[in-house]
């Protein structure tokens, strides 16, 4: 099969083309032939650098749109020729950007029949931070005030949406350029990073999701109502932000994706009743993997990338 692959870290350029087996699924696994895979931050962070999965060659890629072709040893919940989408296991279980892909057989779920696999690739890792984010972790109830950071990226668009689905009142922190998009998903205020202070600006929310890191998880602690939560995504310094957090009387955590069943089947619940779709900010064909990843590191694009498989 064809897959994209790098045997050093480095730019896009290490990025190419490769042959490789067809995966053959084990005990509970299903071998899915892949339409469509997501782009994340995570991919180019790991191509880029140390990280997760040790040293290269490895194959990225965890969001997976596709058709079942095989199924392992006590896989019930799919059969050959189901269309389904889905995050192999975050962070090791990485390897969609490729013609095929094997991974957990409760990794996946039916995709809806009313979108197309370009847009169901484009959901499952973002969508899930988010919900897990927001739900799982700060518990978001109807009526909370949530404060979303880079609300227009691939995590905060659908975390927007997510959020006006529990019945929040949503704050989003954007470039002017930003703002009439994030108002079309359901936004109530929008704040130009760029000329405002959210942290001036914003008082007594419930939950803030931050999605950049740096001096935002210090000064979104300034945010929030005692008892309040803030969720980082930035995958350290869970010591020192729970030590920050203290004195301001909150709750402070890290988080990082995790596959999740439950969790796919809220999203794909969401999708099914029109209250989530992604903003696909566009498509590449494999093999310009890295035509792909050099336009997510711009940070400019709204939404999400996709790699699309013939």
């Amino acid at each position: 099969m064809r897959a994209i692959g790098q045997d050093a870290f480095g730019g896009p350029e290490v990025l190419k083309e490769v042959r490789l087996p067809v995966p053959v699924p084990g005990p509970g696994q299903v071998l899915v032939r892949v339409r469509a895979a997501g782009l994340n931050p995570t991919d180019w962070k790991h191509r880029a650098g140390p990280a997760f999965l040790g040293e290269p060659p490895f194959v990225l890629g965890w969001d997976v749109s596709g058709v079942v072709e095989e199924t392992g040893l006590g896989v019930t919940v799919h059969r050959p020729g189901d269309e389904v989408f889905g995050m192999l296991p975050h962070p090791y279980g990485a390897g969609a950007h490729a013609e095929y892909a094997v991974g957990p057989a409760r990794a996946f779920v039916r995709k809806p029949d009313g979108i197309g696999h370009v847009q169901a690739g484009a959901l499952p890792l973002a969508a899930l931070t988010a919900w897990q984010a927001l739900v799982d972790v700060a518990r978001l109830a109807p009526g909370q005030r949530v404060l979303i950071h880079a609300a227009a990226g691939g995590v905060g668009h659908l975390a927007v949406q997510i959020a006006k689905a529990r019945g929040a009142y949503v704050i989003g922190t954007a470039s002017a350029a930003r703002h009439p998009f994030l108002r079309r998903l359901g936004a109530d205020l929008v704040i130009d990073y760029r000329t405002t202070d959210f942290a001036t600006a914003v008082r007594d929310v419930d939950v803030v999701l931050d999605t950049v890191g740096g001096d935002y998880r210090e000064r979104s602690l300034r945010t929030l109502r005692r008892g309040g939560t803030l969720v980082s995504l930035q995958p350290y310094g869970q010591r020192e932000l729970a030590e920050e957090a203290e004195p301001f009387g909150v709750r402070a955590e890290v988080m990082i994706v995790e596959s999740d069943h439950a969790g796919m089947a809220a999203i794909t619940r969401l999708v099914a009743d029109g209250k989530l779709r992604a903003e696909i900010a566009g498509t590449f064909p494999l093999a310009d993997a890295a035509r792909a990843h050099a336009a997510g590191e711009t940070g400019r694009t709204v939404g999400k990338l996709v790699m699309t498989v013939d």
